[in-house]
């Protein structure tokens, strides 16, 4: 299983927001990261949306954790931004064309795995992805800073 690009930048950008003591400018959180300010944006909203974080405009405007870390659910992110009615096609009444569904295990299989997956995330709190804070904020900054990282490439430019 791979989590969409939305979910996992949804996830960096909670992580990111939770090592910080106030707010963070866009295109902090982008260049950190090296992502697009546009796609950052999209991810930011759906957080907005879910009241994970504000959004705070002006000219020293930027985004902030609207809760704890210790408040913020990592299950229940991964439940709000995936689309896991679609994780196969026969979990889809609506479009589901398969020929042998209800007559195999499959989707009873999956069903299973998946919710072991969720269950597994949602022992976690976003606090518990940043067991060493300072060794987070090192290993961006020296990504930042390598020849090859999106921010530096003369393919980015």
């Amino acid at each position: 299983m791979r989590l969409n690009l939305h979910t996992d930048y949804a996830l960096r950008i909670l992580m990111y927001l939770a090592t910080k003591s106030d707010q963070a400018p866009v295109d902090e959180i982008a260049g950190a990261y090296g992502i697009s300010r546009n796609h950052l944006m999209k991810v930011a909203r759906s957080l907005v949306e879910l009241q994970l974080i504000e959004a705070r405009r002006g000219r020293s405007g930027g985004f902030a954790l609207a809760v704890a870390p210790e408040a913020i659910n990592v299950g229940f992110v991964v439940r709000k931004l995936e689309s896991l009615e679609s994780f196969v096609e026969c979990f889809d009444r609506g479009s589901n064309s398969c020929p042998v569904a209800g007559a195999c295990g499959l989707q009873g299989a999956l069903n299973g795995a998946l919710a072991a997956f969720l269950d597994k995330l949602d022992e976690y709190m976003l606090s518990d992805l940043l067991p060493d804070r300072n060794r987070f904020l090192r290993q961006l900054k020296a990504f930042d800073q390598a020849p090859n990282s999106p921010k530096t490439s003369p393919i980015a430019a």
